[in-house]
């Protein structure tokens, strides 16, 4: 049986795939170490948990209209006017199996054959195969090291043809950790508005930030800017919640509607119980998640000084998220391994340390470390890998 072609052309997901080597490991007694992570260690809060019970209880289970019950919308609307004062209606907000849903149902409304999105490097890992389940062309630009990996109004120019649909902004940035600048966003909002560019601003990430300067939407710069826009977020990773599968679109009615239109043929809606956990976690103060990103901050703190010791390795700290993406082309050098994914795995196999090699990533130089486990651990990972590369290099 042959499958379709939208099919055959889909990359597997770097990440996924070393979580499922390091967990067959692991299941065979060995002493695995995960920095492949995704989610936060934390607990959904108990607040949360116990709204969602309440939910359950009272025979909240069914159907709910495709786009999300409107507690959640307007509850959703509320927290970007306070946050970023950006004024939504509930009629401009979609809820979504998770937040990568939403990025897909997006791509699905947007993008005609042919059509191009342009993606900086890095990237998250599922971009470039979304657009291209939608039958678009991921168009890539390199976010150079020296520029905190961030794509730059000259690059975004000179990218743009008769082609382009949209760009992806994610700040604070998977895999890098990166946040734009207020400063930055504008030079790029003002090339968009410029060609009439659909700006797709991935924020998942807004609320886990360790710097004094706070995480700026593009869509709050200018009315213009909002009307180019299309938020995306979710409370997986704000409120430890990734398996409740509660993600958001927010822009303009006729792509919402649209994408609530494809939602109603192919997920119903998202999960009736997830809604109303949703709903509590935006409902209350955030005094959980200002608890989760000290801890975080802690953590990055005391890996980065570690990391930044290992031989041929390099590394910019990050300022969000809760990732290092440290280039080990030196120590790949060192150590006669001809890519990083070859790196990577015997760093596995060898040390039993899992990370997520660059090349997922459009960074073959990189690998990705999350800092999602307890300090002790990271001590020992770090322990681990620098004792590889030094048996490898000799040194």
């Amino acid at each position: 049986m042959q499958l379709a072609k939208r099919v055959q052309t889909l990359t597997p997901s770097t990440t996924l795939a070393i979580t499922a080597k390091a967990k067959a490991l692991k299941d065979s007694g060995h002493n695995v170490i995960g920095l492949g992570a995704g989610e936060p260690d934390f607990n959904t809060p108990t607040y949360i948990v116990d709204e969602a019970k309440k939910a359950m209880y009272e025979g909240l289970t069914r159907y709910t209209p495709s786009s999300g019950i409107l507690p959640l919308r307007e509850a959703i609307a509320r927290k970007l006017l306070k946050d970023q004062g950006i004024d939504y209606g509930a009629d401009q907000v979609v809820v979504t199996t998770g937040a990568k849903h939403a990025l897909y149902s997006l791509f699905q409304v947007l993008l005609n054959p042919g059509d191009e999105v342009i993606v900086p490097t890095p990237y998250w890992v599922s971009y470039p195969e979304q657009i291209k389940l939608a039958e678009g062309v991921p168009v890539f630009v390199t976010g150079e090291q020296e520029n905190q990996y961030k794509l730059t109004k000259d690059q975004l120019e000179a990218t743009i043809t008769e082609k382009t649909r949209a760009v992806i902004i994610n700040s604070p940035s998977n895999p890098t950790g990166m946040m734009y600048t207020e400063e930055e966003l504008l030079a790029l909002g003002e090339v968009c508005i410029k060609h009439n560019i659909i700006i797709v601003s991935d924020e998942i990430y807004e609320k886990l930030i360790y710097t004094d300067t706070p995480h700026v939407s593009i869509a709050s710069l200018s009315e213009q800017l909002k009307k180019q826009t299309v938020i995306i977020n979710g409370v997986s990773k704000s409120h430890a919640m990734t398996g409740w599968r509660i993600g958001y679109a927010v822009g303009r009615k006729t792509i919402i509607k649209a994408m609530t239109n494809l939602c109603s043929h192919s997920t119903s809606n998202p999960t009736t119980i997830s809604q109303y956990a949703a709903l509590a976690a935006y409902n209350h103060d955030e005094e959980e998640i200002h608890a989760m990103v000290e801890s975080f901050n802690e953590r990055l703190n005391y890996m980065y000084d570690l990391l930044i010791k290992l031989p041929g390795v390099t590394c910019i700290k990050p300022q969000g998220a809760f990732y290092l993406f440290p280039n080990v082309k030196q120590a790949m050098d060192m150590c006669g391994f001809k890519d990083v994914d070859e790196f990577s795995t015997a760093l596995l196999e060898e040390e039993q340390v899992a990370v997520i090699p660059g090349t997922g990533f459009g960074a073959p130089e990189n690998i990705r470390l999350s800092y999602v486990i307890k300090k002790e651990q990271l001590q020992e990972a770090i322990m681990r890998m620098s004792r590889f590369i030094e048996r490898h290099a000799k040194i």
